[in-house]
């Protein structure tokens, strides 16, 4: 998983900022992106695409990588803001900003030389490659996968704490069967995005009229 990192190296780009994202597909919640730099060569066993791995093997994973990386940020829109961007252009927007967010372990900024991205092009002055399944063919781009996995379902677990009725900490947003049982039941709470969840309340609206 280090071929496409290793032919940027041997071109001489020394900052490598690998780029994914978690959370497009949920009803509630943020958008969470991470961007990393790895050290040259550094393999890590078992970092593989986040979907792929145990919630107890990410958050293995997460501290060997965040411990091990030279620089890492994350960017974060909220539902609002996914909302008001539509999820294609706040998924670009979060990317950007983690991207402007990389801090190394003594907090100072970090610009890569250049950027691989898992499918979105971003609008950054930046060479870049932009790789479909970037997180089952690139190392950092599933490292930054799991850093952002990691983050995203802690705070739905935080989540869960003040709308337990909708179970944030088992489904982290995502559209389960439970999920939409309980918003047909007690309709949206705060962090629901209403463009996301506009369908399935407006379906169930009509079939309460047949």
């Amino acid at each position: 998983m280090l071929k496409i990192e290793q032919e940027l190296w041997d071109k001489g780009y020394n900052y490598i900022a690998c780029i994914d994202e978690v959370g497009r597909g949920c009803l509630a919640g943020s958008l969470v992106t991470c961007a990393i730099i790895m050290p040259k060569g550094l393999l890590i066993e078992g970092v593989n695409d986040s979907k792929k791995l145990t919630p107890k093997k990410r958050e293995e994973l997460f501290s060997i990588i965040t411990e091990s990386a030279v620089a890492f940020g994350i960017g974060e829109l909220d539902w609002t803001k996914v909302d008001e961007y539509n999820i294609k252009n706040a998924t670009r927007l979060a990317m950007v900003q983690a991207v402007e967010n990389l801090r190394d372990r003594e907090e100072r900024r970090i610009i890569p030389d250049y950027i691989l991205v898992d499918a979105e092009k971003l609008n950054i002055a930046i060479p870049q490659s932009n790789l479909i399944h970037g997180d089952a063919r690139c190392h950092g781009i599933a490292a930054a996968s799991i850093v952002a996995k990691v983050t995203r379902d802690r705070e739905m677990d935080e989540m869960d704490k003040l709308y337990p009725q909708y179970k944030f900490s088992k489904n982290k947003g995502y559209g389960t069967k439970d999920h939409i049982e309980a918003l047909l039941e007690y309709g949206p709470c705060q962090i629901h995005r209403k463009s996301f969840i506009k369908k399935i309340l407006d379906r169930n609206q009509q079939l309460s009229f047949l």
